[in-house]
């Protein structure tokens, strides 16, 4: 494996139009796993990251990455970060403080921009402060494109396929635990605002306390007590699909995992993924008609590498024609790139009723 901690060296300019992605956050948890996703399909990935000796430290298995160090206080620096790229990835939470720098210095270099945040007002705010200029600069910005937000967005898109309207929306999360990140805990500290859900059509301050319910999982996860617990496949939803109401509910027992403070971070086996599970089932209505889609894997933070990485692969495909700030269920072929995840990441399944 060969490092790089500056930016200019004979190997980054003979590598000419190889395939290029940055990746911003690239030595925490869910950055590594993305970095490791990229290397698996060919791309030469640019690990960016705000410490330096962090950065020469990270151990990036599985072959050539590029190393460069910018801070979201410095636009000069992440300039010269992204030079070269066709993409960034942001996985540098929280997304309050990073997506507006990361997406700014993309759009400035002409380049696509992801991230994979779960906050509502972050995804909010990309896509509408981002819209015009990545029109401009013709250029794609698609904000929580990870386990939360972007892959709801997709079931949810898979789930209202060919409908004319949507009378209503229920994303419902099980997690057999939830181990989170230093990341997520971050998060989960700065983001305080009000979270959001549909009613109506129109997004309004999610009720509290918050809703219950019972869900019945398929095994591993069972039967299940449910809390109203909305993320950023709200925004992204509400964007396109425009659906009369739509509520978003959470396991109980992976709120409590995350609300204990003793909870440990995720620990990774040999696949690179923690033993736990996930099941995500989208449930559509509109008139008589009802829709269900399930989905179900392992490890939330590892399934949200080849996620952004599979529509990474997309938009940078030839032909691929779009510019601006989009949900990931507006522009792409969603169930094509489920079915591409089903194979080795997700079981997948949709019932009509």
């Amino acid at each position: 494996m060969t490092q790089k901690d500056g930016h200019d060296s004979q190997r980054d300019a003979g590598q000419g139009s190889a395939r290029k992605v940055a990746v911003y956050g690239a030595t925490g948890h869910t950055g590594r796993l993305v970095v490791g996703e990229l290397l698996r399909r060919g791309f030469n990935p640019i690990a960016v990251a705000r410490d330096q000796a962090t950065l020469s430290a990270a151990d990036f298995q599985g072959g050539d990455v590029t190393r460069r160090v910018a801070a979201v206080d410095d636009a000069a620096s992440l300039d010269r970060a992204l030079e070269g790229a066709l993409a960034v990835v942001n996985c540098a939470e929280a997304f309050l403080d990073t997506a507006d720098a990361v997406a700014g210095a993309a759009v400035r270099a002409g380049i696509h921009y992801l991230d994979v945040t779960a906050e509502q007002p972050s995804a909010a705010a990309t896509l509408e402060d981002f819209d015009a200029p990545a029109i401009e600069a013709g250029v794609v910005v698609i904000p929580a494109m990870g386990f939360y937000g972007g892959f709801a967005d997709l079931l949810a898109t898979v789930a209202t396929d060919g409908w004319d309207s949507v009378d209503s929306i229920d994303v419902m999360i099980g997690l057999d635990s939830w181990q989170p990140t230093r990341g997520t805990r971050l998060t989960g500290a700065r983001n305080t605002a009000r979270r959001m859900v549909i009613e109506g059509g129109a997004l309004v301050p999610v009720d509290l306390p918050a809703r219950e319910r019972g869900w019945q999982f398929a095994a591993p996860i069972g039967p299940q007590p449910m809390l109203e617990v909305p993320f950023s496949e709200v925004v992204l939803i509400a964007r396109h699909l425009a659906p009369t109401t739509l509520h978003t509910y959470l396991s109980a027992n992976a709120l409590g995992d995350i609300r204990n403070e003793a909870t440990p971070a995720p620990t990774l086996d040999e696949t690179g993924r923690s033993p736990q599970h996930f099941a995500v089932e989208v449930v559509a209505t509109a008139g008589d008609k009802h829709r269900r889609v399930k989905a179900a894997g392992r490890d939330i933070y590892a399934f949200s590498a080849p996620l952004v990485c599979e529509v990474v692969e997309r938009i940078l495909s030839p032909g691929f024609d779009h510019r601006g700030a989009f949900a990931p269920g507006e522009i792409l072929d969603a169930g094509d790139v489920l079915r591409s995840l089903s194979e080795g990441h997700i079981t997948l399944a949709v019932e009509a009723g």
